[in-house]
């Protein structure tokens, strides 16, 4: 067997070539930074997650012709030993029968997420009210307000998207990817690319 080697500016080239290669195949990848299609899965953070729920915010339902009810300012809470995420918000009632009108207070609702192939997009399903805290108001007008705020608060987080994609983000040369598995980690949802 004989070695031959290469002179000194033919294999400079080479290495040239092969470091511009290698940094234009890593372009792509760079640009999509949650994805990992190696092991066939994408990582949404926690601060991400946090931003694109700040954007639809805030939101505001009438419910039975008699209150008004918003949510604002929400903060993403996540349950790895649950698989569920949480929204934390501010919540307004204001109602014409009410005294003190707008009452101000604190709802936390915890949620299962799905994901929806048609919009492409990751969210809440079948969001429960866990806590739900009044300022200023007492007794039975204190428990109907709740109910009324616990239901509205469910009806508005009810499919809110937590992550959407685009075409794109999902296509990796010839293959389009779907979304499988959700799992909800502490510091973020990871979801299988499929």
């Amino acid at each position: 067997m004989q070695i031959r080697s290469l002179p000194f500016t033919t294999s400079r080239r080479w290495m040239l070539r092969a470091l511009c290669g290698a940094a234009a195949l890593q372009a792509p990848l760079a640009a999509l930074a949650g994805f990992n299609f190696f092991t066939s899965e994408y990582t949404a953070t926690r601060d991400e997650l946090q931003a694109q729920i700040a954007k639809r915010f805030p939101v505001a339902e009438r419910y039975a012709e008699i209150f008004m009810v918003g949510l604002r300012d929400p903060q993403l809470g996540l349950d790895a030993r649950g698989n569920r995420a949480a929204i934390t918000a501010t919540l307004t009632i204001a109602s014409p029968l009410l005294a003190a009108s707008p009452v101000q207070g604190v709802v936390s609702v915890s949620s299962a997420l799905r994901y929806d192939a048609a919009a492409r997009a990751l969210r809440l399903d079948h969001p429960k009210a866990e806590r739900l805290e009044l300022q200023g108001v007492q007794g039975r007008d204190a428990e109907r307000l709740q109910q009324v705020g616990a239901v509205v608060a469910q009806e508005l987080l009810q499919g809110q998207v937590l992550r959407s994609f685009t075409a794109e983000e999902l296509t990796v040369g010839r293959k389009t990817y779907e979304i499988g598995d959700i799992t909800v980690q502490d510091d973020g949802i990871k979801v299988q690319l499929k």
